[in-house]
């Protein structure tokens, strides 16, 4: 595998410049004064911003995007060998490395690596790091796989020997990086398209877990299942944080306020440390933030500006992101696309003033719906109205085994009201006529579902 000596900047080209950790490595690198190009398949805010800082960025995948003087190539998973620019490199004897390979040799340049790993939480969980390093005037790089409004985006590139990333498991692209503390928020079946079962999952979080140097830590959600598997035979510094007063950090007393935002008794090791208010909702945050304290605390971060750090998180976009009313009726976007994640915003959603629940739901990939099907369903029944869209392929083709009708069918048999449209304007359409003032209306998925909510606003 091709070792990047950062001291030397070298002309760097990302084939898939415009993904939100693709873009997020190549300015890190651009701040390190490499020389950075890159290509996509469209033009979005993201290339333009890279473009106005200096990079250049090629609208379609050509071999003559691949310039001589072209020294590494960095490439996505979703990059297949047949592509145009990968076999032009391979021609040119360009080394290539992937993206979760940089991301890895990148890491090892900080002396404190943080790696946020789990099937759900991810994005938030770093964001709340993020904060907290922050205002603890840290200094950190910032890598995250949403924006953030106190960095403007989703890379911020500091001073210091602080390092923040999200790690996904996806592909095992986690078992390539190198933190010096690793979180665990949980671990379920996603991905089954890579995955075997949830037992490939657990190996792969343990292997993840393995990669710990002896004087790091691993802060894990001791409400795992047999989470012990997880831990054993490590030789680094284990924490553990969930509901159970046999953790190490736990919460009491959890209340909301008006706006459902909760407030919570932070406890470590049986005694009680500060009180801390949240300003996003779900009781599904109290534990990321727990996760967040535990690791902050493991760099001596004050536990003033843990409170405060977390007190001035408002959220990521497309995690209960409010968007905006029309006619009475609030908006809110959530990426989530996992029964889990659907069942926490729900839930969220019951603490936020409202009537009527309506969700538009967006199943994410083929793979993930015929899996979950009747957990979907399930977690989607907790809605008042649930409408669903086509389901949204992303990286994969249609076989024509399942459909959104499947889901429909099942929601149907729990004596749920639901609704399939096969376009966006009928959607749109059909919520004018339907919700009234006071109503909650959430889209819901991690495809493009969100433009029905902006659409509705605009008018």
């Amino acid at each position: 595998m091709y070792t990047i000596d950062f001291n030397k900047p070298l002309n760097v080209h990302f084939i898939g410049i415009g993904g939100i950790s693709m873009s997020g490595l190549a300015e890190i690198l651009h701040q390190k004064e490499f020389k950075i190009t890159g290509s996509d398949i469209k033009t979005t805010q993201t290339t333009k911003k890279l473009e106005a800082l200096g990079m250049n960025v090629f609208l379609g995948h050509r071999a003559s995007n691949i310039s001589d003087d072209t020294e590494l190539v960095i490439y996505t998973a979703a990059v297949k060998e047949d592509n145009v620019e990968y076999m032009t490199a391979v021609e040119k004897g360009i080394p290539l490395i992937g993206r979760a390979e940089l991301l890895g040799q990148i890491m090892k340049t900080y002396k404190y690596p943080i790696a946020v790993s789990g099937t759900h939480g991810k994005t938030t969980t770093t964001s709340m790091v993020s904060h907290i390093l922050l205002q603890g005037q840290k200094d950190p790089t910032i890598s995250i796989g949403g924006i953030l409004n106190v960095i403007d985006g989703n890379i911020r590139v500091g001073d210091s020997d602080y390092f923040v990333t999200e790690s996904c498991e996806y592909c095992d692209s986690f078992l390539r990086f190198n933190p010096f503390i690793s979180i665990i928020l949980n671990i379920e079946e996603d991905h089954l398209d890579y995955f075997k079962d949830i037992n490939h999952i657990r190996h792969s979080f343990k292997s993840f877990a393995d990669k710990l140097p002896d004087d790091g830590y691993l802060i894990i959600n001791g409400d795992i299942d047999n989470y012990e598997e997880i831990i054993s035979d490590l030789d680094c510094n284990i924490i553990t944080y969930g509901k159970s007063k046999d953790n190490d950090y736990y919460a009491e007393n959890i209340q909301y306020n008006e706006y459902g935002y909760p407030m919570y008794d932070l406890m470590y090791n049986g005694k009680k440390i500060e009180e801390i208010n949240l300003q996003v909702n779900g009781i599904h945050n109290v534990y990321n933030s727990l996760a967040a304290i535990a690791a902050c605390n493991c760099l001596n971060v004050d536990i003033i500006d843990m409170k405060q750090g977390l007190m001035n998180f408002t959220g990521t976009n497309r995690r209960f992101e409010y968007k905006g009313n029309i006619r009475g009726v609030n908006v809110i976007d959530d990426y989530a696309h996992h029964p889990t994640e659907i069942s926490a915003t729900l839930s969220a959603a019951t603490k936020y003033p409202h009537n009527k629940l309506w969700v538009v739901f967006q199943p994410h990939t083929y793979s993930r719906t015929k899996a979950f099907l009747k957990n979907f369903a399930y977690s989607l029944s907790s809605a008042d109205n649930i409408i669903l869209t086509d389901i949204y392929s992303d990286r994969e083709k249609n076989t024509g085994e399942i459909h959104s009708k499947d889901l429909l069918s099942e929601l149907t048999k729990l004596g749920k009201q639901a609704f399939y449209f096969s376009s966006f304007d009928e959607i749109e359409t059909f919520l004018l006529q339907n919700c009234y003032p006071n109503d909650l209306l959430i889209t819901m998925g991690a495809g493009d579902v969100r433009i029905i909510g902006e659409e509705l606003i605009k008018g």
